[in-house]
């Protein structure tokens, strides 16, 4: 008898989708097929779709010391409720930040105490520390660098002797490098001439971070990691020119991989005009942009897709006494990646195995988490059940710390209906048990 069995569904394995069951025992798949026999609990999907749980490789979760951000206990309820049974928890907004070994244990153990999904752990690359590198080599998934202006004093943007001497370091300890890639240099210089001449306005600020800005970043970096044979990975990029680059790169046989977010793909700068809820950096861009990054995901140029979940209490979003420029960038979305992939793929007539791929075989494979990412036998019972019912973002419904978000009112065509991992039960809205 086994632990679990999900019966009538729509499974999504990854040579294709199969109509049956799904039988887990002790936290692992254990046969996927029809008549699978008797089970200690048994969930009638009722031809619902079961997708891997969702493997997030870029939140923050702002644990230790700014738990009023977000923390591990709300986080991981909004992320099980967005379909995610794994995550990678960056460096950056803990305080201490995630830059040396004691930082780390500390993340680890709260973490350990409150996550309700696997969590895994980003390192910090910043201008002082590469000796601290190899301590917490073993316990991290990578490590994670900003060529800009972080916003955040106690994780500063990395110098260039540094981002080189620790890309050494990294390449020596067998690990990848994210970055933030947006120009420090061409930023500081726009934002700095827009404020001067009273410009404030979040068009504005848009104009600060141009395209050009991720791509001389990008570009750099792919020069720095092929001197220094150090796997690179970047996070939430925004354009097609960035994409292209890199996509030259790994032709010339350099380790590189590319993420963008669903705020990149489904939303455009026309929401600038809903103010701060809208601000990240990367800014949103234009449509025109927005259309041909879609087009390099949909070709297939783009590896991942994460979510860049990076919630902040409101009054750092508040513009009160403050300009645009002055409030804090990210966007409150965690909850909703795998819905707005899912949205893309029905908009675009593409499978249901691909929205699998880029959120969670890609990362699995990319990040060496054996066992995971796929609805295979013998791999982790990490998945989520969603079923085609329209889903309008409020505040009810939106499990985050600060309700806030750019995508109250949306309407995405499916809702999760429950998120198992390692075959319990996370986050459940409703279902017919048996």
């Amino acid at each position: 008898m086994y632990d679990l069995l999900i019966k009538n569904a729509q499974i999504v394995c990854p040579d294709g989708m199969i109509s049956g069951e799904l039988a887990v025992q002790d936290g692992v798949i254990q046969a996927i097929g029809e008549g699978l026999g008797a089970a200690q609990k048994v969930v009638d999907a009722a031809g619902d779709v079961v997708f891997p749980g969702v493997i997030d490789v870029h939140v923050h979760l702002n644990e230790p010391g700014n738990a009023e951000w977000e923390g591990f206990t709300t986080g991981t309820h909004l992320l099980a409720a967005g379909g995610v049974t794994t995550y990678f928890d960056m460096p950056l907004n803990a305080n201490p930040p995630t830059i040396n070994k004691a930082a780390l244990q500390l993340k680890k153990q709260l973490a350990s105490e409150k996550s309700r999904i696997t969590p895994y752990f980003w390192g910090g690359l910043v201008h002082d520390n590469v000796a601290e590198l190899e301590a917490m080599s073993a316990d991290v998934i990578g490590f994670k660098a900003f060529l800009s202006n972080s916003g955040f004093t106690p994780f500063a943007a990395v110098q260039q002797e540094s981002l080189l001497a620790g890309m050494r370091e990294i390449a020596r300890l067998g690990k990848i490098l994210a970055l933030h890639a947006e120009s420090d240099e061409l930023t500081q210089f726009l934002q700095q001439q827009k404020i001067a001449a009273g410009l404030l306005t979040p068009q504005d600020y848009a104009e600060s971070r141009p395209v050009v800005a991720e791509v001389e970043a990008v570009n750099r970096a792919l020069y720095f990691g092929e001197l220094t044979n150090c796997a690179l990975h970047f996070v939430h990029i925004s354009s097609a020119e960035a994409v292209r680059l890199i996509q030259a790169a790994k032709k010339r046989g350099q380790d590189v991989s590319v993420e963008t977010c669903p705020h990149y793909f489904r939303l455009n700068e026309e929401m600038l005009e809903h103010g701060v809820l809208a601000k990240c950096a990367p800014p949103l861009r234009n449509e025109a942009t927005r259309r041909e990054l879609i087009e390099r995901l949909l070709a297939g140029d783009i590896d991942i897709i994460a979510s860049d979940h990076s919630p902040c209490p409101p009054h750092m979003k508040d513009l009160t006494n403050k300009h645009f420029f002055e409030a804090w960038g990210g966007i409150n979305g965690g909850q909703f990646t795998l819905q707005a992939t899912l949205a893309l793929c029905d908009e675009y007539n593409v499978p249901y195995g691909q929205a699998a791929k880029w959120l969670s075989e890609n990362p699995a494979k990319r990040f060496g988490l054996t066992k995971r990412g796929k609805l295979a036998v013998g791999y982790a019972a990490d998945f989520t059940i969603v079923t085609r019912k329209p889903y309008t973002v409020t505040q009810e419904n939106h499990f985050a710390k600060h309700k806030a978000t750019i995508y109250e009112g949306e309407t995405f065509p499916h809702t999760i209906v429950a998120t198992y991992c390692a075959g319990e039960c996370k986050y459940e809205q409703e279902m017919s048990m048996i």
